[in-house]
């Protein structure tokens, strides 16, 4: 699994926690619609950390409570 695939696993799984759709989760943190379904589909090549903290924000959670997870510690890097 690569950077991309993590990022959105791990909104997949804090919006099933929270019973919210992206949807909803783009009326809570102000991020469009759009950039989610990007996110979600693998299709943005690099979500940003300005994007991943307003989801945070409209999950109410930190930028570290967003990233520590086991799929995140054991993240090889990337090498292109």
């Amino acid at each position: 699994m690569d950077t991309r695939e993590t990022v959105a696993l791990r909104i997949r799984q804090l919006c099933a926690e929270r019973k919210i759709t992206p949807n909803g989760l783009a009326n809570l943190s102000a991020v469009p619609q759009a950039t989610i379904k990007s996110i979600l589909n693998n299709e943005s090549k690099n979500p940003g950390v300005v994007t991943i903290k307003k989801l945070c924000d409209g999950l109410d959670i930190t930028l570290g409570e967003f990233f520590s997870t086991p799929e995140f510690d054991t993240l090889e890097q990337e090498i292109k």
